[in-house]
C-alpha cells in the first residue's frame, strides 16, 4: 500500500496531527525569543518540543500504521528517549541558572564563607 491509497480519513488525521504538531514546535521556538527572563523562556521549548513531538510521531505512528509499510518501534524509541530527555535538560539548564545568579547575588553583597575543614 503506497501513499496514494490512503483512506482520506487517515490522511487528514494525519496531515492535521503533523500540522498541529509543528505548530506547537514552532510556537515554543517562538516563547524562546520572545519571553524576557532565561526561566520563562526555558520552558516554552520544552513544553512545544514535547507536545510537538508527541503530536508529529503520532502522525507518523498512524501512517505508517495504515500504510502497513513497517513496525513502528521506531516511533516508541524516539517518543521515549525524549520524553525523558527533555525534562532533564529543563532540570539541568534551571539548576544551572539557579546556582549563576545565587553566586553572582552573593558575591556581590557578602564576602564568601570559606568551606569547614575536614575531620578525620
Amino acid at each position: 500500500m503506497n501513499g496514494a491509497e490512503l483512506p482520506v480519513w487517515v490522511a487528514v488525521v494525519v496531515a492535521g496531527l503533523a500540522i498541529a504538531g509543528a505548530g506547537l514546535s514552532l510556537l515554543g521556538a517562538f516563547g524562546l525569543v520572545r519571553l524576557s527572563s532565561f526561566y520563562d523562556r526555558v520552558h516554552a521549548p520544552t513544553l512545544g518540543a514535547t507536545l510537538g513531538m508527541t503530536m508529529i510521531l503520532l502522525a507518523s505512528w498512524i501512517y505508517f500504521a495504515a500504510s502497513g509499510e513497517r513496525l513502528l518501534p521506531r516511533e516508541l524509541l524516539v517518543g521515549l528517549f525524549l520524553t525523558v530527555t527533555t525534562p532533564v535538560t529543563l532540570i539541568l539548564l534551571a539548576r544551572a541558572a539557579l546556582f549563576r545568579d545565587r553566586t553572582e547575588s552573593g558575591a556581590a553583597g557578602k564576602t564568601e564563607v570559606p568551606p569547614a575543614p575536614l575531620v578525620e
